[in-house]
């Protein structure tokens, strides 16, 4: 399925198989594809890029399609990243988290840094993350190969 160049988000580079390698939903997904490219909210004079999920209804293009900054996409690899170093130990914490600390980390990022920590404003954090962390180890096979691959990649970059 080829994904459209007549909407606001001009696709410049295109993956249009990802319904193929979507994770557990691999050929029976509504993501068909992703995008880089011109953003969608770009204004006369100024070039913002993004990145794109394409959702198709079997119908049209969804309105779920999501849109995001390629900072953004960066920014949510970090946090799946250092998550998944966290997960790896949690088995320490009888809860998986220590109630008295809830900061994973700080990510230093532009002068700041990003905090990871445990949501403990969810009233239900106790359970949810116990079904996080039995998700995230039984996709352990399918983030490791994506995880290699992006440490590869990074290595082959200079980084």
């Amino acid at each position: 399925m080829r994904i459209p160049t007549t909407l606001k988000h001009k696709p410049v580079i295109v993956s249009e198989n990802y319904e193929n390698i979507d994770g557990r939903k691999a050929y029976s997904t509504d993501a068909k594809g992703l995008s880089l490219g011109l953003a969608q909210w770009n204004e006369r004079g100024k070039v913002d890029i993004s990145a794109k999920v394409w959702r198709y209804t079997g119908e049209k293009w969804s309105r779920q399609s999501e849109e995001l900054p390629m900072h953004r996409v960066l920014d949510l690899a970090i946090l799946i990243l250092r998550s998944s170093a966290y997960f790896s130990e949690a088995y320490r914490y009888p809860k998986l988290y220590d109630p008295e600390e809830t900061t994973i980390d700080r990510v230093g990022v532009q002068g700041d840094a990003m905090e990871v920590a445990v949501c403990t404003d969810n009233p239900m954090i106790d359970e949810d993350i116990k079904l996080f962390a039995q998700a995230l180890n039984e996709d352990g096979e399918l983030l490791g190969e994506r995880f290699r691959i992006l440490s590869r990649l990074l290595k082959d970059m200079g980084y």
